[in-house]
């Protein structure tokens, strides 16, 4: 006869043999605004060459074969960055720092190649960050996606 039911975790033994890691994760879509997917997209613009345009085509393709459980669009990257530019205006009063064109090739993207580009990208991927772990931890105080509290 079973022992009888107590509450608490439940006693796990060893996996069975074979048994596939349950890790996977599923794959996610990125949405405009989201942080998650800015912050992976500050991290892919902080490593491009200063100084030379790139097309916004480019950027999602490295982004979605950085990142295989991802899939982004050029419409979430514009977005993206369209919101890091307005930053640099309001923070430098010019638009030299992230310039959007439209190039032969549709659109791109130039980093300004002076010494104040890396500290300040640094400072809003660190800002991302943050609105990553706020999500994370407003997901923890509700115990879940789907429950009130």
């Amino acid at each position: 006869m079973p022992d009888p039911p107590a509450p608490g975790a439940p006693r796990l033994g060893a996996a069975p043999a074979g048994m596939p890691p349950a890790d996977l994760a599923p794959p996610v879509v990125a949405e405009p605004g989201d942080p998650f997917a800015t912050l992976r997209i500050l991290d892919l613009v902080a490593r491009l060459e200063r100084g030379r345009a790139v097309r916004l085509d480019d950027l999602v393709d490295a982004l979605n074969a950085r990142h295989l459980d991802w899939l982004f669009d050029r419409a979430v990257v514009a977005d993206a960055l369209v919101a890091l530019q307005a930053n640099w205006l309001a923070d430098y009063r010019n638009a030299s720092g992230i310039v959007l064109d439209d190039g032969p090739y549709g659109p791109t993207v130039a980093i300004e190649d002076s010494p104040r580009v890396d500290p300040w990208i640094v400072r809003q991927a660190l800002r991302e960050a943050d609105a990553c772990r706020e999500r994370l931890a407003e997901f923890a105080r509700r115990d879940g996606a789907n429950r009130l509290g």
